[in-house]
């Protein structure tokens, strides 16, 4: 009750705001609800030298949405989206044992709130000012976060320009990530980008961008400035579907300490590919295949360098991808990978689709392993590989059910704590056991059923 009646006074507000300045034209509501049962099995984890424990973990999680858009005169918009996300049994508002009522825990957030003003001063320029998604190309790099668990979404406050004509779109963002109250420009996370696309081919689209993610000791110790220049291209050409992106990251984190200095430099490639080809028979099958890679850090040289995990270069930054390469051990921030992709999707009928999937996970760089007697041999790179099968049924035009399973073979190099997780500074190590003595890693299960609705 107490969210729709924040809704309901936003709704006020706008009305209230069209009365005074502009003519409103139209007011219209929507929203969604999605709700995901996931269940992980990470097989057993070491407990002490010689006990193990199974490690899953099952729960429920749920995202509300509701928004209002209000159109007004001289080509203006005005956009408010609250939303909620939670997981089942965080917000029970009783104690089951007392009887006692208490409130819940699940808070509703401002997910979008902004202005938009079109054609402006007769021109094909678009201005959009406040709390906005932001979804660049296929959303490699800056996207929603939407896909597989987890999906708690992703929005910007900031400013943003497009220029739109028949041919190109011109986009232009700058956006405050974290604000201190310091100086302009200052003491501040930002990102910035510039990113256009050539239309001008029929069903192909021809992308070119820079951006810049610039941190002045916000958010760690460090000044860093990532700078990012890429290029994509992706369309259809007859049957052959084409994705194809590569970027290069270049920059610098400094640190100015009270004993020593740190400089790190940003040195990474990375690349993604995709081509399908669809056969125009029954069921329409789709069958594709594609690679990514995501350049591994360089370490520094020693023992202390080495123990420490000390990294002369940085591994490619992941930004804000909408990507989901594997259901388990990343959330779309898996970098220094190598990883090759293969599957086939088709139509058993009009509204069901399923797809098949199966990806091998190789790591870039390698760490020396390390065990309780100290170096031990030289890790594999080979982290394993996962096969999914996933399942949509199109219940009606609103309402679509969702069910997907993924088994994750582990590779020898997935328990020898390689740096693949956060953007290549953490180590994904698949239990404890090379610390102690060698032993299989475990396999990886899981299981998920969705429901989501539109309005």
């Amino acid at each position: 009750m107490r969210s729709f009646k924040i809704f309901m006074v936003a709704v006020v507000m706008v009305g209230m705001s069209a009365a005074g300045y502009a003519e409103l034209q139209n007011v219209e509501i929507g929203g969604s609800i999605r709700i995901r049962g996931n269940h992980f099995d990470f097989g057993q984890v070491r407990t002490g030298l010689f006990s193990e424990s199974n490690n899953q973990a099952s729960f429920w999680e749920q995202r509300t949405r509701l928004n209002v858009t209000a159109d007004f005169t001289d080509d203006v918009t005005a956009f408010i989206e609250l939303d909620n996300y939670s997981e089942w049994g965080n917000s029970f508002r009783s104690d089951y044992i007392s009887g006692i009522d208490f409130v819940g825990t699940a808070d509703v957030a401002m997910y979008q709130a902004y202005i938009q003003a079109d054609n402006m001063w007769g021109t094909d320029l678009s201005m959009r000012i406040g709390r906005q998604e932001i979804s660049l190309g296929s959303e490699w790099l800056v996207g929603v976060n939407d896909a597989s668990s987890i999906f708690t979404g992703l929005s910007f406050d900031g400013i943003r320009f497009d220029y739109t004509t028949d041919t190109f779109v011109v986009t232009g963002i700058y956006s405050k990530l974290v604000e201190t109250f310091g100086d302009v420009f200052q003491d501040d996370v930002n990102f910035y980008a510039v990113y256009g696309s050539y239309t001008g081919l029929e069903d192909i689209t021809i992308d070119a961008y820079w951006m810049l993610v610039s941190d002045d000791e916000a958010m760690t110790a460090f000044d860093v400035d990532i700078h990012t220049v890429g290029l994509r291209g992706a369309g259809t050409v007859g049957a052959f579907d084409f994705e194809a992106e590569v970027a290069y990251q270049f920059g610098e984190a400094e640190l100015d300490g009270l004993f020593f200095d740190a400089d790190v430099d940003v040195d990474a490639l990375g690349a993604n590919v995709e081509l399908g080809y669809t056969f125009d028979v029954a069921m329409q099958p789709r069958i594709f295949l594609g690679a990514a890679f995501f350049e591994g850090p360089e370490f520094d040289d020693g023992f202390f360098g080495l123990f420490a995990g000390g990294q002369d270069t940085l591994a490619f930054n992941r930004m804000f991808s909408n990507w989901e390469y594997t259901e388990f051990f990343a959330n779309t921030e898996e970098s220094n990978m190598i990883i090759y992709r293969a599957g086939v999707s088709f139509l058993p009928t009009e509204t069901v689709s399923l797809l098949i999937t199966a990806s091998y996970f190789q790591a870039d760089e390698t760490n020396q392993t390390i065990n309780i007697l100290g170096f031990g041999p030289d890790s594999d790179d080979d982290l394993g590989i996962e096969v999914g099968v996933y399942a949509d049924y199109q219940y009606s035009e609103d309402l679509v059910f969702r069910a997907g399973y993924a088994h994750f073979f582990a590779g020898d190099g997935s328990q020898d704590g390689q740096p693949v997780l956060f953007n290549g500074l953490g180590n994904f190590t698949n239990g404890f056991d090379a610390l102690f003595f060698e032993d299989d890693a475990d396999d990886f299960d899981y299981f998920f059923f969705e429901a989501e609705i539109a309005f």
